[in-house]
């Protein structure tokens, strides 16, 4: 009788480290944070190739992204597993416009001093641009070679494209830590 209770005690143990091992490898990077690596130079200064980041996704399912936030998100929607990391400029139901380097919110000024260089290139959003309901506007901070809303191909990035907001460098090991500046 003790045998049975002990081999039964060590199933039990079994199953319950397995089932927590299948949280660590499928829920908790699923639902609540991933490694996410930068691969290209489209959000210098701030972040460089090959950074590896960690990008928390609780706080969009609860909230929304806000202005300036680091995005991580899939372009061409999920099924084609390619993403992009990028800032957040513009927020649903607002109008962007850029003309010349001047980015404009809704008629105003945006002030922000994330861009590694001037823009010199408008793209869709050289006219006013209003974005919907559950649209998003991003773009690098290197605005020289960044692919991002500008570009048609990319557009307004919708809400249930966004994974999640990167969160914090983890490598390389001399740069760990918050990677932002305060506006």
């Amino acid at each position: 009788m003790e045998d049975k209770k002990s081999r039964f005690s060590t199933y039990k143990e079994l199953l319950i480290d397995a089932i927590i091992i299948l949280m660590c490898v499928i829920v908790i990077p699923r639902f609540v944070i991933q490694r996410t690596i930068v691969s290209g130079s489209s959000m210098e200064t701030t972040l460089h190739n090959n950074d590896n980041l960690l990008v928390e996704k609780v706080s969009y399912i609860i909230g929304k992204p806000d202005r300036f936030d680091v995005v991580v998100f899939y372009p061409y929607g999920k099924d084609e597993g390619e993403y992009y990391v990028k800032r957040v400029i513009g927020l649903p139901g607002e109008t962007i416009q850029i003309i010349g380097e001047t980015i404009y919110i809704n008629g105003e000024v945006l002030k922000e001093d994330y861009g590694k260089d001037p823009i010199d290139y408008q793209g869709i959003a050289g006219e006013p641009l209003t974005l919907g309901e559950d649209e998003y506007f991003v773009m690098g901070d290197n605005r020289e070679v960044s692919f991002d809303s500008r570009y048609q191909e990319v557009g307004p990035i919708n809400e249930d494209l966004i994974v999640g907001k990167a969160l914090v460098r983890i490598w390389p090991f001399d740069s760990i830590g918050n990677f932002e500046k305060k506006q």
